[in-house]
């Protein structure tokens, strides 16, 4: 699991002078213990850290300079406990590199009725501290996020941690690096992309290595290190027994393995945080890889096939977001439907490779014909997901900007056996039904590679697409075919 706490928002609070510096303790002291208190919630998933008031255009510069140099602050809360004017804020918003929230609260809850008096009054001034401070951040067209109500509320604290949480996906793909092995399935266009735009946009980078590379890496796993993944395998999945030591399937779960630490050690040597490949470039593997897909996403690593680098980057997002929330986060495929006017039905899956961190009870390893590729039969965990509330989302390039389209979904139990697919496979129903939700993935161009997540929500999603920069799409409950598509045609004008 991947820790949040190691990163840090910081709480900066906006005055001024003219209030006197009674007042300016009072605003400091309540400062504190709000940043305290949202620390110590036990809601929000990374720190908060307090910071001293900010008064003047240069305590405010200086500050936004700060968060921007230190390397564990993914983002700053503002709020505006008197009256800060904002135009002591621009030269610092100008320059601030860091996701924005805007916490419109104020330390009181109520209105003390009986011993409201002004001095109370001038303290106690968010309710328009913060409107001019709304001002400034809208006209300078800043992406922010909004939160309104007590500081203590848990609905303002569950924003705040999906805002935080979305701003720790932001941060960990600053200088990420993704490996493609191989290039893009032939002649696939969803899954190509503007790498460089992308780096420019996103801050991760992109690039090719060729399989021989990794070959060269597999090629120099010990029988030692060897052995001791199967006997991880064996104590962790269930096995037949065609695939323990002995069997006629052995050697398949021994490739496998060789696979899974060539792949780790080259990973990890080269501080990647994803990959990709493809059936169409395998020049001196033995097989595609599965199970080690598999377990590699399982330990935080994001992986698409067919060279898909935006999936795979999204999947690693994802992986950071939802770190520490029941559920996994995982790659997968809008593979056939169930078109039962009853019963509609998507069936996701893959060739091989979907997270068992999605498992709903124990996988077991099995070892199958692949049908594609012209390799060795490959060993993968075969297990069905469990039902509820999930979201399918892509990134899609559009030319002039990127796109990032959801799809709220609630998973279904499998209703019947399926003893002769031998791959990892979750049933879903999308949101609002199956002819609207389709066809308003199909009309924004989504892809059929998608991140699908059990534990990220669209506000997550949103406040990622927000701080990214990204055009946001939701298809979810509410959604009317004909209002989606004047969404797409009035993004068309907004993006030019």
């Amino acid at each position: 699991m991947i820790d949040l706490k190691k990163f840090e928002v910081w709480f900066i609070t906006g005055s001024q002078h003219l209030y006197g510096e009674e007042t300016l303790k009072q605003v400091a002291a309540h400062s504190q213990q709000i940043a305290k208190g949202l620390d110590g919630s036990g809601q929000i998933a990374v720190s908060v850290g307090y910071k001293p008031v900010v008064k003047t255009t240069e305590e405010i510069y200086n500050t936004m300079q700060e968060a921007n140099a230190a390397e564990n602050c993914i983002g700053v809360i503002t709020w505006m406990h008197t009256f800060s004017p904002a135009k002591m804020w621009i030269r610092g918003l100008n320059i601030l590199q860091k996701p924005l929230l805007h916490l419109h609260t104020q330390f009181n809850r109520d209105i003390p009725w009986s011993s409201i008096d002004m001095d109370f009054m001038n303290l106690n001034q968010s309710a328009h501290g913060d409107r001019e401070f709304g001002f400034i951040v809208s006209r300078m067209r800043k992406n922010r996020k909004v939160v309104v109500g007590h500081w203590q509320d848990n609905e303002v604290l569950a924003q705040i941690d999906a805002w935080t949480r979305a701003a720790a996906g932001w941060h960990d793909w600053q200088g990420a690096k993704f490996a493609r092995f191989g290039d893009n399935m032939r002649f696939v266009a969803v899954t190509e992309g503007d790498k460089v735009e992308a780096e420019l946009k996103f801050g991760f980078a992109v690039n090719t290595y060729g399989v021989g590379d990794l070959v060269a890496v597999i090629n120099a796993v010990t029988e030692q290190e060897i052995d001791a993944l199967i006997n991880e395998y064996e104590a962790t999945y269930t096995m037949d027994a065609a695939l323990l030591k002995g069997g006629e399937k052995h050697s398949s779960v021994y490739e496998a393995a060789r696979i899974e630490i060539g792949l780790r050690t080259f990973l990890e040597k080269g501080g990647f945080k994803g990959f990709t490949d493809t059936f169409e470039d395998l020049h001196g593997m033995v097989q595609l890889p599965g199970i080690a897909a598999q377990r590699l996403m399982e330990a935080g690593f994001g992986f698409a096939g067919e060279g898909d680098w935006k999936t795979a980057a999204l999947v690693r997002a994802f992986k950071v977001m939802g770190s520490g929330l029941k559920g996994g986060n995982a790659f997968m495929e809008d593979y056939t439907y169930h078109f039962d006017p009853e019963n509609n039905l998507v069936l996701g899956s893959h060739m091989l490779e979907i997270d068992s961190s999605l498992a709903n009870g124990k996988p077991a390893l099995e070892v199958h014909p692949l049908g594609i590729g012209g390799k060795a039969d490959p060993a993968r965990l075969v297990f069905n997901v469990a039902g509820g509330q999930a979201l399918n989302a892509s990134i899609i390039d559009m030319g002039n900007r990127f796109r990032l389209l959801i799809n709220e979904v609630e998973a279904v139990e499998p209703q019947n056996d399926l003893p002769n697919l031998p791959v990892a496979r979750v049933l879903w129903k999308p949101y609002p039904d199956m002819k609207t939700g389709c066809a308003a993935w199909i009309y924004a161009g989504g892809a059929h590679h998608t991140a699908y997540s059990q534990n990220l929500t669209a506000e997550h999603l949103q406040d990622f697409a927000d701080i990214a920069g990204l055009e946001f799409l939701r298809i979810g409950k509410e959604t009317r075919l004909d209002q989606f598509r004047n969404e797409l045609r009035w993004n068309e004008v907004a993006y030019k």
